[in-house]
């Protein structure tokens, strides 16, 4: 979760809320909070991959199960375009599609041979991204030009705004409902991952917390909301303009490491429904010598590069939020239905689920919900034709 989503959410979050900024990551929070928790008590029922593409189709239906992996996959490439935005952005913002495109290249390369991201790397990510963001928080904090009452709630609150930013900072937490599937690798899961989610979204909240407020008291609302690169803007207005280079490090070190493992998830998950002919055949293909699915990779990777060539890091991110919070709202939904001996959560939190991801999906900007929702219906459009090309052949085999 601590990784790139904190570098590139600020910006697009503080120009939709306003001073309400804060109140917006509390929201977020929540909601994650309510996924990752449902998503923890189906993966203990259904111990399988595929999330909730499995769960949606087990508990309710192959429809939905089918449309949270639709939403799943073109959420998650939109992602894997704001990673790469967010890179070029930090890096260099005059060409950040260029940069951008030549990071998703180079990455589908190394996902092309079969390379993942390993525990130590994640570890090495996390610990670099920690640190630059340790370094922001002191610089700003401690600047003679941050002022406190930047953080002060203004006249320019509206529900809307904060919903809004509550949609765009909910990409931020992406990562959190990971632990859900780890159920059989860890020691007594039925403790152990209950505990370990709670605790890394408070560990989270409270460094995205950390690192907001540091942001705020030294840009204000205004210039944080206008950023594309907030914390090196943030640096450079508290007066330490040495430290830019570090956080551009930061930055890409965090968004590279996002992409890598983006594109592997969401290539799996098209080899998944490519399987099940939910989606080309061909794309079910695996290499011989790697041992990935190539085809798969090949064409998210080729999607990516498009998206990133045409769209600027905040449609990405509010493109991406639709979709995955969509796919969150099935998982829900499907927890809802557990009966207490499956594990079934406190009722509260998959109907705050459902809720939460729905209005915060319908709150975000309105492109990214017209887009969002196009394309959402779009792939359940495909889902009905290939049902009926379907019982339309069987139909006709009967009748020879």
């Amino acid at each position: 979760m601590i990784g790139a989503g904190i570098f590139a959410a600020l910006g697009p979050a503080a120009a939709a809320a306003g001073s309400g900024l804060l109140i917006g990551l509390a929201i977020a929070a929540v909601v994650a909070y309510c996924n990752a928790t449902s998503s923890a008590r189906l993966a203990a029922r259904y111990p399988q991959s595929g999330g909730t593409y499995v769960y949606g189709r087990e508990r309710l239906g192959a429809f939905w199960g089918y449309l949270a992996g639709w939403s799943f996959v073109v959420g998650k490439t939109a992602s894997c375009a704001a990673m790469a935005l967010t890179v070029g952005a930090y890096v260099w913002p005059a060409h950040a599609g260029a940069v951008a495109v030549a990071a998703v290249v180079a990455l589908t390369a190394v996902n092309y041979r079969g390379v993942q991201k390993s525990a130590a790397l994640t570890r090495a990510i996390v610990g670099v991204v920690l640190g630059v963001l340790a370094a922001v928080v002191v610089t700003c904090l401690s600047s003679d030009r941050a002022d406190v009452a930047r953080l002060s709630f203004g006249a320019d609150i509206t529900v809307g705004g904060v919903l809004q930013a509550g949609g765009l900072l909910f990409f931020a937490f992406a990562g959190y409902a990971r632990i859900a599937t780890l159920g059989e690798e860890v020691r007594d899961p039925a403790r152990t991952i209950p505990r370990a989610i709670p605790l890394a979204l408070g560990i989270t909240l409270a460094v995205y917390a950390a690192v907001a407020v540091a942001a705020l008291t030294v840009l204000g609302v205004d210039d944080l909301g206008a950023s594309v690169a907030p914390l090196t803007d943030a640096v450079r207005a508290a007066g330490v303009p040495g430290l830019v280079p570090v956080v551009q490090v930061g930055a890409a070190v965090a968004a590279l490491g996002s992409l890598l493992a983006l594109v592997l998830g969401v290539s799996r998950t098209t080899l998944a429904m490519a399987r099940d002919r939910h989606l080309p055949h061909v794309l079910a293909a695996v290499h011989p010598r790697f041992g990935v699915p190539h085809r798969a990779e090949l064409a998210v990777a080729a999607v990516v590069v498009v998206v990133a060539a045409t769209v600027d890091v905040r449609g990405a991110i509010g493109f991406s939020s639709f979709g995955v919070l969509l796919y969150y709202a099935i998982a829900n939904a499907a927890a809802w239905t557990l009966n207490p001996d499956e594990g079934r959560p406190p009722r509260l939190i998959p109907l705050l689920g459902v809720a939460g991801c729905v209005v915060l999906a319908f709150a975000l900007p309105l492109v990214s919900v017209v887009s969002g929702a196009a394309v959402v219906a779009g792939g359940a459009l495909l889902y009905g034709v290939r049902r009926a090309l379907s019982s339309a052949g069987g139909a006709w085999r009967d009748g020879v």
